[in-house]
Protein backbone atom coordinates (compact mmCIF):
# COMPACT_ATOMS: atom_id res chain seq x y z
CA UNK A 1 0.00 0.00 0.00
CA UNK A 2 1.27 3.59 -0.74
CA UNK A 3 -0.05 6.91 0.33
CA UNK A 4 1.34 10.73 1.04
CA UNK A 5 0.18 12.41 4.04
CA UNK A 6 -2.01 14.62 1.99
CA UNK A 7 -3.80 11.48 1.17
CA UNK A 8 -4.02 9.96 4.34
CA UNK A 9 -7.32 11.18 5.17
CA UNK A 10 -8.20 8.64 2.53
CA UNK A 11 -7.02 5.78 4.66
CA UNK A 12 -7.26 6.83 8.17
CA UNK A 13 -10.21 6.60 10.63
CA UNK A 14 -9.93 7.44 14.05
CA UNK A 15 -8.26 4.33 16.14
CA UNK A 16 -10.84 3.78 18.02
CA UNK A 17 -12.66 2.41 15.55
CA UNK A 18 -10.33 0.30 14.33
CA UNK A 19 -10.13 -1.39 17.41
CA UNK A 20 -13.70 -1.98 17.12
CA UNK A 21 -13.27 -3.21 13.48
CA UNK A 22 -10.50 -6.04 14.84
CA UNK A 23 -12.08 -7.14 17.63
CA UNK A 24 -15.86 -7.80 15.26
CA UNK A 25 -14.01 -8.97 12.22
CA UNK A 26 -12.74 -12.48 12.79
CA UNK A 27 -9.27 -13.65 11.26
CA UNK A 28 -10.14 -14.55 7.31
CA UNK A 29 -9.29 -18.02 6.39
CA UNK A 30 -8.00 -18.86 9.87
CA UNK A 31 -8.36 -22.37 9.45
CA UNK A 32 -7.56 -22.39 5.40
CA UNK A 33 -5.33 -25.38 4.47
CA UNK A 34 -2.50 -24.03 2.12
CA UNK A 35 -0.30 -25.91 -0.85
CA UNK A 36 2.99 -26.50 1.06
CA UNK A 37 5.65 -24.50 0.62
CA UNK A 38 7.61 -26.73 -1.78
CA UNK A 39 4.85 -27.74 -4.07
CA UNK A 40 5.29 -26.22 -7.59
CA UNK A 41 3.64 -23.29 -8.88
CA UNK A 42 1.07 -22.92 -11.44
CA UNK A 43 1.86 -21.94 -14.95
CA UNK A 44 1.21 -18.09 -15.19
CA UNK A 45 -2.02 -17.21 -16.34
CA UNK A 46 -1.23 -13.51 -17.77
CA UNK A 47 -0.98 -13.21 -21.06
CA UNK A 48 3.10 -13.49 -21.89
CA UNK A 49 3.04 -10.55 -23.94
CA UNK A 50 1.66 -8.57 -21.18
CA UNK A 51 4.31 -9.79 -18.68
CA UNK A 52 7.11 -9.50 -21.41
CA UNK A 53 5.68 -5.59 -22.06
CA UNK A 54 5.88 -4.40 -18.25
CA UNK A 55 9.63 -5.38 -17.39
CA UNK A 56 12.10 -2.72 -18.39
CA UNK A 57 15.71 -2.45 -17.88
CA UNK A 58 18.25 -0.55 -18.03
CA UNK A 59 22.06 -1.11 -18.46
CA UNK A 60 23.30 -4.82 -19.20
CA UNK A 61 22.33 -7.31 -17.02
CA UNK A 62 24.52 -10.26 -18.76
CA UNK A 63 28.18 -10.22 -16.92
CA UNK A 64 26.84 -7.20 -14.35
CA UNK A 65 29.36 -6.81 -11.55
CA UNK A 66 26.78 -6.61 -9.16
CA UNK A 67 23.47 -8.20 -9.07
CA UNK A 68 20.87 -6.94 -11.19
CA UNK A 69 18.17 -4.93 -8.95
CA UNK A 70 14.16 -5.34 -9.56
CA UNK A 71 12.11 -2.46 -8.65
CA UNK A 72 8.06 -3.16 -7.63
CA UNK A 73 6.65 -0.14 -6.74
CA UNK A 74 3.60 0.08 -4.27
CA UNK A 75 -0.06 0.12 -4.37
CA UNK A 76 -1.37 3.19 -6.16
CA UNK A 77 1.96 3.85 -7.68
CA UNK A 78 4.32 2.90 -10.93
CA UNK A 79 7.85 2.65 -11.65
CA UNK A 80 7.94 6.43 -12.78
CA UNK A 81 5.93 7.78 -10.11
CA UNK A 82 7.76 5.46 -7.07
CA UNK A 83 11.35 5.29 -8.39
CA UNK A 84 11.51 7.99 -11.50
CA UNK A 85 13.06 10.76 -9.55
CA UNK A 86 15.40 9.14 -6.79
CA UNK A 87 16.19 5.09 -7.03
CA UNK A 88 16.59 4.90 -10.80
CA UNK A 89 19.05 7.70 -10.99
CA UNK A 90 20.68 6.51 -7.98
CA UNK A 91 21.10 3.05 -9.56
CA UNK A 92 22.51 4.40 -12.84
CA UNK A 93 24.91 6.31 -11.04
CA UNK A 94 26.12 3.41 -9.30
CA UNK A 95 26.34 1.72 -12.68
CA UNK A 96 24.10 -1.00 -11.59
CA UNK A 97 21.65 -2.43 -14.45
CA UNK A 98 18.11 -2.51 -12.80
CA UNK A 99 14.72 -3.12 -14.19
CA UNK A 100 11.60 -2.47 -13.26
CA UNK A 101 7.92 -4.06 -13.26
CA UNK A 102 4.85 -1.91 -13.80
CA UNK A 103 1.91 -3.54 -11.95
CA UNK A 104 -1.47 -3.61 -13.38
CA UNK A 105 -3.80 -0.47 -12.55
CA UNK A 106 -0.95 0.76 -10.49
CA UNK A 107 -0.68 -2.19 -8.21
CA UNK A 108 -4.89 -1.34 -7.46
CA UNK A 109 -6.05 -4.62 -8.49
CA UNK A 110 -5.76 -8.77 -7.31
CA UNK A 111 -1.90 -8.94 -5.60
CA UNK A 112 -2.36 -12.46 -6.62
CA UNK A 113 -2.01 -11.49 -10.59
CA UNK A 114 0.58 -8.99 -9.72
CA UNK A 115 2.11 -11.95 -7.84
CA UNK A 116 2.78 -13.41 -11.28
CA UNK A 117 3.98 -10.18 -12.84
CA UNK A 118 7.11 -10.41 -10.17
CA UNK A 119 7.74 -14.21 -10.62
CA UNK A 120 8.08 -13.82 -14.69
CA UNK A 121 10.30 -10.48 -13.79
CA UNK A 122 12.52 -12.65 -11.38
CA UNK A 123 12.76 -15.50 -13.82
CA UNK A 124 13.78 -13.39 -16.52
CA UNK A 125 16.29 -11.60 -14.88
CA UNK A 126 18.05 -14.27 -13.56
CA UNK A 127 17.74 -16.39 -16.60
CA UNK A 128 19.57 -13.34 -18.46
CA UNK A 129 22.34 -12.40 -15.69
CA UNK A 130 22.54 -16.20 -14.72
CA UNK A 131 22.60 -15.61 -11.28
CA UNK A 132 20.76 -14.77 -8.13
CA UNK A 133 19.02 -11.24 -8.78
CA UNK A 134 18.16 -8.61 -5.96
CA UNK A 135 14.96 -6.77 -5.69
CA UNK A 136 13.89 -3.18 -3.73
CA UNK A 137 10.26 -2.94 -3.41
CA UNK A 138 8.00 -0.26 -1.58
CA UNK A 139 5.09 -1.26 0.38
CA UNK A 140 3.26 -3.61 -1.50
CA UNK A 141 6.19 -3.89 -3.71
CA UNK A 142 8.40 -4.99 -0.60
CA UNK A 143 5.10 -7.46 -0.13
CA UNK A 144 4.11 -8.94 -2.85
CA UNK A 145 7.42 -10.98 -4.27
CA UNK A 146 7.53 -12.59 -1.12
CA UNK A 147 3.86 -14.01 -2.87
CA UNK A 148 5.94 -15.00 -5.81
CA UNK A 149 8.71 -17.08 -3.16
CA UNK A 150 6.15 -18.60 -1.54
CA UNK A 151 3.94 -20.00 -4.07
CA UNK A 152 6.71 -20.24 -6.96
CA UNK A 153 9.26 -22.15 -5.73
CA UNK A 154 11.72 -22.04 -8.42
CA UNK A 155 12.06 -18.50 -7.85
CA UNK A 156 13.52 -18.76 -4.49
CA UNK A 157 17.34 -19.87 -6.02
CA UNK A 158 17.27 -16.71 -8.10
CA UNK A 159 16.90 -14.11 -5.35
CA UNK A 160 19.64 -13.22 -2.64
CA UNK A 161 18.30 -10.10 -1.26
CA UNK A 162 14.72 -9.15 -1.03
CA UNK A 163 14.41 -5.34 0.83
CA UNK A 164 11.44 -3.91 1.91
CA UNK A 165 11.00 -0.47 2.71
CA UNK A 166 7.80 0.17 4.59
CA UNK A 167 6.32 -2.89 3.15
CA UNK A 168 2.78 -4.66 4.01
CA UNK A 169 3.63 -7.52 5.11
CA UNK A 170 1.22 -8.40 7.76
CA UNK A 171 -1.25 -6.00 6.58
CA UNK A 172 -2.61 -3.04 7.91
CA UNK A 173 -5.47 -1.84 10.58
CA UNK A 174 -6.08 1.20 7.96
CA UNK A 175 -7.93 -1.09 5.77
CA UNK A 176 -10.44 -2.63 7.78
CA UNK A 177 -12.12 0.60 8.21
CA UNK A 178 -11.02 1.73 4.79
CA UNK A 179 -12.75 -1.64 2.95
CA UNK A 180 -16.60 -1.12 4.72
CA UNK A 181 -18.11 -0.91 2.23
CA UNK A 182 -16.19 -0.85 -0.93
CA UNK A 183 -12.66 -0.59 -1.97
CA UNK A 184 -9.91 -1.50 -4.75
CA UNK A 185 -9.27 -5.58 -4.59
CA UNK A 186 -5.27 -4.53 -3.23
CA UNK A 187 -6.72 -2.72 -0.35
CA UNK A 188 -9.17 -5.40 0.35
CA UNK A 189 -6.52 -7.82 0.17
CA UNK A 190 -3.63 -5.86 2.70
CA UNK A 191 -6.31 -5.58 5.58
CA UNK A 192 -4.55 -7.36 8.82
CA UNK A 193 -7.24 -10.04 8.77
CA UNK A 194 -7.53 -10.28 5.14
CA UNK A 195 -7.24 -13.93 3.33
CA UNK A 196 -4.61 -12.66 1.53
CA UNK A 197 -2.68 -12.09 4.18
CA UNK A 198 -3.13 -15.15 5.96
CA UNK A 199 -2.06 -17.13 3.35
CA UNK A 200 1.26 -15.04 2.68
CA UNK A 201 2.39 -15.85 5.85
CA UNK A 202 1.50 -19.42 6.12
CA UNK A 203 3.88 -22.25 6.93
CA UNK A 204 6.86 -19.69 6.89
CA UNK A 205 7.23 -16.23 6.54
CA UNK A 206 11.03 -16.44 4.95
CA UNK A 207 13.10 -18.69 2.92
CA UNK A 208 16.70 -20.37 3.31
CA UNK A 209 19.44 -18.56 1.18
CA UNK A 210 17.39 -15.56 0.67
CA UNK A 211 18.21 -11.90 2.86
CA UNK A 212 15.38 -10.23 4.32
CA UNK A 213 15.60 -6.82 4.66
CA UNK A 214 12.69 -5.23 6.12
CA UNK A 215 13.16 -1.34 6.54
CA UNK A 216 10.27 0.62 8.48
CA UNK A 217 9.03 4.30 9.98
CA UNK A 218 7.46 4.81 13.17
CA UNK A 219 5.57 7.23 11.85
CA UNK A 220 3.97 5.13 9.11
CA UNK A 221 0.32 6.49 8.64
CA UNK A 222 -0.25 3.47 5.79
CA UNK A 223 0.88 0.50 7.36
CA UNK A 224 -0.24 0.27 10.29
CA UNK A 225 1.11 -0.56 13.64
CA UNK A 226 4.07 0.10 12.10
CA UNK A 227 6.42 0.09 15.41
CA UNK A 228 7.35 -2.12 18.40
CA UNK A 229 8.41 -6.07 18.12
CA UNK A 230 5.07 -6.46 16.29
CA UNK A 231 5.21 -4.31 13.67
CA UNK A 232 3.37 -4.81 10.56
CA UNK A 233 6.42 -4.92 8.42
CA UNK A 234 8.65 -6.78 10.02
CA UNK A 235 9.06 -10.82 9.42
CA UNK A 236 10.38 -13.83 11.60
CA UNK A 237 11.44 -17.48 11.15
CA UNK A 238 11.34 -19.62 8.21
CA UNK A 239 14.96 -19.93 7.56
CA UNK A 240 15.80 -16.36 5.94
CA UNK A 241 18.76 -14.15 7.30
CA UNK A 242 16.18 -11.19 8.51
CA UNK A 243 16.91 -7.54 9.76
CA UNK A 244 14.26 -5.73 10.88
CA UNK A 245 15.07 -1.78 11.37
CA UNK A 246 13.15 1.13 11.65
CA UNK A 247 14.42 4.18 10.14
CA UNK A 248 14.49 5.46 13.71
CA UNK A 249 16.80 2.81 14.85
CA UNK A 250 19.70 4.97 12.53
CA UNK A 251 18.40 8.47 13.06
CA UNK A 252 16.35 9.15 15.79
CA UNK A 253 14.89 12.50 14.53
CA UNK A 254 13.98 10.81 10.92
CA UNK A 255 10.07 11.64 10.90
CA UNK A 256 9.41 10.54 7.44
CA UNK A 257 6.16 8.79 6.43
CA UNK A 258 5.11 5.66 3.95
CA UNK A 259 5.40 7.08 1.08
CA UNK A 260 8.54 8.89 1.20
CA UNK A 261 10.21 5.85 2.82
CA UNK A 262 10.10 4.31 -0.63
CA UNK A 263 11.00 7.48 -2.59
CA UNK A 264 13.40 9.80 -0.95
CA UNK A 265 14.22 9.29 2.32
CA UNK A 266 18.63 8.87 2.39
CA UNK A 267 18.12 6.65 6.24
CA UNK A 268 16.32 4.11 3.88
CA UNK A 269 17.87 4.24 1.37
CA UNK A 270 21.69 3.57 3.02
CA UNK A 271 20.10 0.96 4.94
CA UNK A 272 18.82 -0.74 1.65
CA UNK A 273 22.48 0.03 0.07
CA UNK A 274 24.16 -2.06 2.86
CA UNK A 275 22.13 -4.65 2.15
CA UNK A 276 22.93 -4.99 -1.45
CA UNK A 277 26.44 -4.47 -1.03
CA UNK A 278 27.15 -7.11 1.55
CA UNK A 279 26.58 -10.80 2.22
CA UNK A 280 23.10 -11.05 4.11
CA UNK A 281 20.66 -8.37 4.86
CA UNK A 282 21.83 -4.71 6.11
CA UNK A 283 23.69 -4.45 9.34
CA UNK A 284 22.21 -0.77 10.52
CA UNK A 285 25.65 -0.47 12.62
CA UNK A 286 27.48 -0.18 9.40
CA UNK A 287 25.68 2.82 8.54
CA UNK A 288 27.07 5.91 8.79
CA UNK A 289 26.32 8.42 11.21
CA UNK A 290 26.41 11.51 9.03
CA UNK A 291 23.86 9.61 7.30
CA UNK A 292 21.27 11.83 9.38
CA UNK A 293 22.42 14.90 7.92
CA UNK A 294 20.87 14.58 4.39
CA UNK A 295 17.40 14.03 4.17
CA UNK A 296 17.34 13.14 0.66
CA UNK A 297 18.67 10.11 -1.25
CA UNK A 298 21.36 10.33 -3.97
CA UNK A 299 19.68 10.96 -6.99
CA UNK A 300 17.23 13.04 -6.39
CA UNK A 301 17.49 16.34 -7.55
CA UNK A 302 17.13 19.20 -4.72
CA UNK A 303 15.85 21.83 -7.15
CA UNK A 304 12.58 19.63 -8.79
CA UNK A 305 12.37 17.48 -6.07
CA UNK A 306 9.41 19.34 -4.83
CA UNK A 307 7.80 19.64 -7.98
CA UNK A 308 8.37 15.71 -8.35
CA UNK A 309 6.64 14.58 -5.47
CA UNK A 310 3.69 17.03 -5.56
CA UNK A 311 3.40 15.29 -9.07
CA UNK A 312 4.09 12.29 -7.33
CA UNK A 313 0.81 12.75 -4.76
CA UNK A 314 -1.49 14.15 -7.12
CA UNK A 315 -0.79 10.97 -9.13
CA UNK A 316 -1.78 8.60 -6.30
CA UNK A 317 -4.83 10.90 -5.22
CA UNK A 318 -6.21 10.10 -8.57
CA UNK A 319 -5.54 6.82 -8.77
CA UNK A 320 -7.17 6.20 -5.95
CA UNK A 321 -10.13 7.93 -6.23
CA UNK A 322 -10.61 6.35 -9.68
CA UNK A 323 -9.69 2.85 -9.45
CA UNK A 324 -12.29 0.47 -9.79
CA UNK A 325 -13.75 -0.66 -6.72
CA UNK A 326 -15.36 -4.05 -5.32
CA UNK A 327 -17.39 -5.09 -1.84
CA UNK A 328 -15.25 -8.07 -1.21
CA UNK A 329 -11.92 -9.45 -1.40
CA UNK A 330 -10.74 -11.71 -4.48
CA UNK A 331 -11.16 -15.06 -3.86
CA UNK A 332 -7.55 -17.30 -3.08
CA UNK A 333 -6.60 -18.40 -6.11
CA UNK A 334 -6.62 -22.30 -6.23
CA UNK A 335 -3.08 -23.05 -6.72
CA UNK A 336 -2.78 -21.08 -3.00
CA UNK A 337 -5.29 -23.90 -1.09
CA UNK A 338 -3.55 -27.25 -3.92
CA UNK A 339 -7.73 -27.14 -5.01
CA UNK A 340 -6.87 -26.70 -8.58
CA UNK A 341 -8.31 -29.29 -11.19
CA UNK A 342 -6.06 -32.08 -12.04
CA UNK A 343 -5.63 -34.48 -15.04
CA UNK A 344 -7.30 -33.33 -18.72
CA UNK A 345 -9.41 -30.41 -17.76
CA UNK A 346 -6.05 -28.87 -15.96
CA UNK A 347 -4.28 -29.41 -19.27
CA UNK A 348 -6.70 -27.25 -21.02
CA UNK A 349 -6.56 -24.82 -18.58
CA UNK A 350 -2.84 -24.26 -18.85
CA UNK A 351 -3.06 -24.52 -22.49
CA UNK A 352 -5.50 -21.70 -23.27
CA UNK A 353 -3.43 -19.00 -21.31
CA UNK A 354 -0.15 -17.95 -19.73
CA UNK A 355 3.69 -19.32 -19.22
CA UNK A 356 4.98 -22.16 -17.70
CA UNK A 357 8.73 -21.71 -15.91
CA UNK A 358 10.33 -22.99 -19.13
CA UNK A 359 8.45 -20.66 -21.01
CA UNK A 360 8.86 -17.64 -19.20
CA UNK A 361 12.81 -18.11 -19.69
CA UNK A 362 12.42 -18.18 -23.36
CA UNK A 363 10.71 -14.40 -23.81
CA UNK A 364 13.11 -11.54 -23.71
CA UNK A 365 12.72 -8.99 -21.31
CA UNK A 366 12.09 -5.11 -22.91
CA UNK A 367 14.77 -2.74 -22.65
CA UNK A 368 13.12 0.45 -20.92
CA UNK A 369 11.23 2.42 -22.95
CA UNK A 370 11.15 6.77 -22.68
CA UNK A 371 10.34 7.88 -19.35
CA UNK A 372 6.36 8.75 -19.98
CA UNK A 373 6.69 12.17 -18.86
CA UNK A 374 8.10 14.45 -20.73
CA UNK A 375 9.31 17.12 -17.81
CA UNK A 376 11.79 13.89 -16.71
CA UNK A 377 13.88 13.28 -19.51
CA UNK A 378 16.93 13.87 -17.70
CA UNK A 379 16.02 10.24 -16.83
CA UNK A 380 15.86 8.54 -19.57
CA UNK A 381 17.74 5.15 -19.17
CA UNK A 382 20.48 4.16 -21.11
CA UNK A 383 22.60 1.69 -22.06
CA UNK A 384 20.19 -0.39 -22.82
CA UNK A 385 20.26 -3.66 -24.34
CA UNK A 386 18.90 -5.16 -27.42
CA UNK A 387 15.84 -6.85 -27.24
CA UNK A 388 17.92 -9.64 -29.81
CA UNK A 389 20.88 -10.22 -26.55
CA UNK A 390 17.86 -10.25 -23.80
CA UNK A 391 16.03 -13.17 -26.08
CA UNK A 392 19.66 -14.95 -26.70
CA UNK A 393 19.64 -15.25 -22.75
CA UNK A 394 16.84 -16.21 -22.30
CA UNK A 395 17.19 -19.22 -24.37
Amino acid sequence: MAAGPRIAALWTLPMALVAVAVLVLAPASAMAAYAPPNRPGPALSVPASKLVAALNCTGALRGASHEPVLLVPGTSLNPTTDYGYGWEPALRKLGWPYCAVTLPGNAMGDIQTAGEYVVYAIRAMHAVYGGRIDIVGHSQGGMVPRWALRFWPDTRAMVDDLVGLSPSNHGTLDAIPACAQSCAPAFWQQRSDAAFIAALNSAQETFPGISYTDIYTHTDEVVVPNFGPAASSSLAGGGGAITNVAIQTVCPADVTEHLGIGIYDNTAYQLALDALTHPGPANPARVAATTCLSPLMPGIAPSTFSADYAETLASVASTVATSPRTTSEPPLACYVTATCPTGRAAAQQRSSHGLSTQQASSRAIRPAAKHPRRRHKRHRRRERESPTALAAGLR
